[in-house]
């Protein structure tokens, strides 16, 4: 079954966030589907404007949260589809 995990960037540097998300995207179990980033807004918009501008070829979409300090990050399946997408 699909499941979800979270990555909470809070007290990182645009640079290690970067670095941090990278490393744990490559390092994701297979039924993974969805990743929680935690990124907070509140201190500043440097962690919430990279994580919405960051690039991976494991992520299919981005959500955008009502809740501004996180984002969704919806991810491909192996054979490269959104899960549940009929591509």
């Amino acid at each position: 079954m699909p499941y979800s995990v979270e990555i909470d960037l809070h007290g990182q540097t645009v640079e290690s966030a970067q670095r941090l998300l990278t490393s744990q995207l490559k390092n994701l179990p297979a039924d993974v589907r969805e990743v929680c980033v935690v990124h907070g807004y509140h201190g500043g918009t440097a962690l919430l404007e990279m994580v919405r501008r960051y690039k991976n070829k494991k992520i299919e979409r981005k959500i955008l949260e009502f809740n501004r300090g996180t984002t969704i990050f919806i991810i491909k399946n192996q054979c490269g589809n959104a899960y549940g997408s009929r591509k």
